[in-house]
C-alpha cells in the first residue's frame, strides 16, 4: 500500500466530503445510545467495504478508487465516508418511523442517494468506472445494501433499546 499516487483534486474533495459528512453527524441531535451509534458507523463502513472489495477490486475490478488500482491511504479515507451514511440511514429510519409499509420507498430513496453520490464521486474523479461497468448497475447493489441495512436495523432495534 502506498500513501497516494498524486495528491490532487480527488484527494482534496475526499477530505472535504469526509469533513462535511462528519460535521453533519455531530450537529444532528443525538438520537441513539453510544453503542448503537458506533454500530451504525461500523455497519456502514463494513457493508460499504464488503461491496467495494467485491466489485470494485479483486477479480471483478469494475471501478478504481482515487488515482490507481492499488490501495492507497486515501482509499481508507474514502471508506470512512461509509460511516456517516450508515449512521444517517439509521437516524432517518428512526426519525421517519419507517415501517413495513414505507420501507420500500425509504430503500429506493437511499438507493437514489447512493447513485447521486457515486455520480458526484465520478465527476470529482474519486471513482472511475472500468471494464464496462455502468452507474446503473450500482442501483441494484444499493437496493441490496439498503435492504440488508434495514433488516439489520430492525433486528438491532428489537434486540436492544436503541434510543436513549
Amino acid at each position: 500500500m502506498m500513501l497516494w499516487d498524486t495528491f490532487d483534486k480527488n484527494e482534496i474533495f475526499l477530505l472535504l466530503f469526509n469533513l462535511f459528512a462528519y460535521i453533519i453527524v455531530v450537529l444532528l441531535p443525538r438520537k441513539f445510545t453510544t453503542r448503537v451509534t458506533l454500530l451504525s458507523f461500523l455497519w456502514g463502513i463494513t457493508i460499504g467495504m464488503l461491496f467495494d472489495f467485491t466489485i470494485g477490486g479483486g477479480l471483478l475490478d469494475y471501478y478504481r478508487t482515487n488515482d490507481s488500482n492499488r490501495y492507497e491511504i486515501f482509499d481508507f479515507i474514502y471508506f470512512l465516508l461509509y460511516g456517516p451514511f450508515g449512521y444517517l440511514f439509521f437516524y432517518f429510519y428512526e426519525g421517519l418511523k419507517i415501517n413495513k409499509k414505507t420501507i420500500m420507498i425509504y430503500t429506493l430513496g437511499w438507493a437514489l442517494i447512493g447513485i447521486v453520490f457515486q455520480w458526484i464521486f465520478m465527476k470529482t474523479e474519486i471513482l472511475t468506472l472500468q471494464k464496462g461497468y455502468s452507474l446503473s448497475y450500482s442501483f441494484v447493489i444499493f437496493l441490496v445494501t439498503q435492504t440488508i441495512s434495514g433488516i439489520y436495523y430492525e433486528k438491532l432495534r428489537r434486540k436492544e433499546r436503541v434510543l436513549f
